[in-house]
């Protein structure tokens, strides 16, 4: 299936630029998109897909695994014998909401059982995201079951699957993006604390924009090849940004009055924890290794303050403005000290 390009999505800035830094830096915690319906949430979502580079994998193993990691964290890399390792697309998994449980975590492998009589696992959709991302639509629409065994695996980067006899444990590092309408329902909070990044996409209201998107949008649909084609220069541009700002990354500096603005800035804004200024941190220094700056500048910070911040803010009942206002606020009254 043709997915349309990254690069030709028009608009929608803030949420383009807090997928890139997510796969900079998956250690940022994932992206929410939050928003209206038609606004290119999922369309962004599928195009990063293919515009990740490949990354080293052990061949035939069904969890990704990096061969330059010790085999004993993998059931399956564990049973020994030589590691032939390839290049592998970046894994970018869908989580239905329809999803069963044994589908998401895995379950006994039933073909084996009844034709060997074996007691065999077969990985489900948290072991094919590993290393890669993990995509929910309608996310805020998740059954509360499946939230929490989300929350216990990304937390811990291991998936436990404990049944019928079995007895498995298995690497489940993967980035979370989710989407979703504010309309049908809010997340959980627990769930929300785990995003890294959370965006809010809006219809776009100038006349040009709304004319362009259309445009391209039909071309695509008309002849995806061909549409594609016209893009395939940018989008490489792009991954090979990704790729330099991937081993820019380790060496990125972080002056002392940059972390010193960071935590000025949640101290303001009154965020639980400390999260928010090492989510800040992790997404200014992504975004200026995407950018091929030196050092991590305030000007980074403010830039993203808004997408790492606007879902970490206690509820003020005195205080009417949205949240996205309130970190702008903050952010123009910190920093003009």
């Amino acid at each position: 299936m043709t997915t349309f390009p990254f690069s030709a999505i028009v608009g929608q800035d803030e949420m383009r630029r807090a997928l890139l830094i997510a796969a900079v830096d998956p250690s940022v915690g994932g992206v929410l998109v939050f928003g209206d319906r038609g606004t290119g949430k999922s369309t962004a979502i599928r195009g990063l897909a293919a515009l990740l580079p490949k990354m080293k994998a052990v061949a035939g193993c069904p969890y990704s695994c990096d061969p330059g990691q010790p085999a004993e964290s993998c059931p399956h890399c564990a049973k020994g014998g030589p590691r032939k390792s390839g290049l592998v697309p970046v894994p970018v998994v869908d989580l239905p909401l329809g999803a069963t449980e044994d589908r998401v975590v895995g379950a006994l492998d039933l073909e084996r059982a009844l034709a060997h009589g074996e007691k065999a696992f077969e990985p489900g959709l948290l072991a094919r995201a590993n290393r890669g991302f993990l995509y929910i639509d309608e996310v805020n629409l998740l059954d509360d079951h499946l939230v929490d065994l989300l929350l216990d695996v990304a937390a811990s980067g291991v998936n436990t699957v404990e049944r019928e006899g079995l007895s498995v444990r298995h690497p489940a590092r993967f980035v979370l993006v989710g989407s979703g309408n504010p309309e049908e329902g809010e997340l959980r909070p627990q769930l929300l604390d785990r995003f890294g990044l959370a965006v809010e996409v809006t219809t776009p209201t100038d006349l040009p924009t709304r004319i362009d998107v259309v445009r391209r949008r039909d071309a695509f649909e008309r002849d995806p090849d061909g549409f594609c084609r016209g893009y395939e220069r940018a989008d490489r541009a792009l991954q090979k940004q990704l790729t330099a700002a991937r081993a820019r990354l380790p060496g990125m500096d972080v002056p002392d009055a940059t972390l010193e603005a960071a935590a000025r800035l949640c101290l303001a804004l009154g965020t639980d924890g400390l999260r928010g200024e090492l989510t800040l941190m992790r997404t200014a220094r992504a975004l200026a290794a995407f950018e091929g700056a030196d050092i991590v500048a305030i000007d980074h910070l403010k830039r993203i303050a808004p997408s790492a911040l606007r879902h970490r803010l206690r509820r003020n009942p005195l205080d009417e403005a949205g949240s996205t206002a309130r970190v702008t606020r903050a952010v123009e009254q910190v920093f003009s000290q």
